[in-house]
């Protein structure tokens, strides 16, 4: 990763997942090793594939702890609620997750898989002025209409990768005749 932030300018958000770390103790470990590396910042996930959706305490307790280590580094810190990817179509708990994570310390709050105009409004509402991530959706609102939400920042997952590869895989059967 050091060669990726060394090969550009562009400040570089890394996925972090859960920090690599069941424990809240050795997420800090994983927060200083991404900083050392030239990182301007971090996601971190609520959810575990072995356990599922993190009950809140414990996210929270997750959320604070890579708070604590990025301020060490001026990381930001992007606290990301997965429970809509992971099937549950809940709002109140997706605000409420997502609220407790600002509370937590976290600079940026992102809910993949928002993509309502009214949830994300009730969002950036609920979390007062903090930034606001969203991904971008195949036939969901454009940038100037997420900006027009007050969407702070937004991704665009591996939708990028995802074109490329399909190029690349119709360019070979192309070639194949």
């Amino acid at each position: 990763m050091a060669a990726i932030c060394e090969a550009t300018t562009i400040p570089l958000n890394v996925d972090a997942e859960r920090c690599f770390s069941e424990s809240v103790s050795g997420i800090g470990d994983t927060v200083r090793m991404l900083a050392d590396s030239g990182a301007a910042g971090l996601s971190i996930e609520d959810w575990s594939p072995e356990t599922g959706i993190d009950p809140l305490p414990q996210a929270a307790q997750r959320v604070a702890a890579a708070v604590a280590a990025a301020s060490e580094s001026g990381m930001v810190v992007t606290a990301r609620a997965e429970n809509l990817l992971r099937g549950i179509d809940d709002l109140d708990d997706t605000i409420a997750r997502l609220t407790t994570y600002a509370d937590a310390g976290a600079h940026c709050v992102y809910a993949p898989g928002l993509h309502r105009p009214d949830d994300i409004a009730a969002v950036v509402q609920a979390v007062d002025g903090l930034a606001v991530n969203v991904l971008l959706w195949p036939n969901g609102p454009t940038i100037p209409e997420l900006a027009e939400l007050g969407v702070r920042r937004v991704s665009v997952g591996g939708s990028l990768a995802n074109a490329a590869y399909t190029a690349a895989m119709n360019a070979a059967a192309a070639l194949q005749g």
